[in-house]
C-alpha cells in the first residue's frame, strides 16, 4: 500500500533551498520516491486548522520505504539545507 510524504514548506532563502531540491530528489528515488506535488499553484478552499504555504507531495511504495527515506543516512546532510532556509512541516502518511 502506499504511503505518502507531505511537506509544508515556507521558503526563506529561494537560492539556498534550490540546492537542498536538486539534492533530495535522488535519494527519494533511490528509497522508491515520485513526486506528485512540488510548490505547484494551488487553491485553498477551506480554512479552519491549517493553511498550507507550498506543498510537496512525494508518494513512497509502503510506509517503510518513506520512513526509510526520512530516516536514511544519505538524507541526513541535506535535510539541514530544508531546516536551515524555509519553515516546514513534514508528515508521512499511510494511504488506501
Amino acid at each position: 500500500m502506499s504511503a505518502f510524504v507531505l511537506v509544508d514548506t515556507q521558503i526563506k532563502n529561494p537560492d539556498e533551498y534550490e540546492e537542498y531540491k536538486k539534492l533530495a530528489r535522488p535519494i527519494a528515488e533511490k528509497y522508491g520516491g515520485n513526486y506528485r506535488a512540488r510548490g505547484g499553484d494551488m487553491e485553498i478552499r477551506e480554512v479552519d486548522l491549517w493553511t498550507p504555504t507550498r506543498l510537496v507531495i512525494i508518494e513512497f511504495p509502503d510506509m517503510a520505504a518513506a520512513r526509510a527515506f526520512v530516516d536514511s543516512e544519505e538524507y541526513a546532510p541535506v535535510k539541514p539545507l530544508r531546516l536551515n532556509n524555509a519553515k516546514c512541516t513534514l508528515v508521512i502518511l499511510d494511504g488506501i
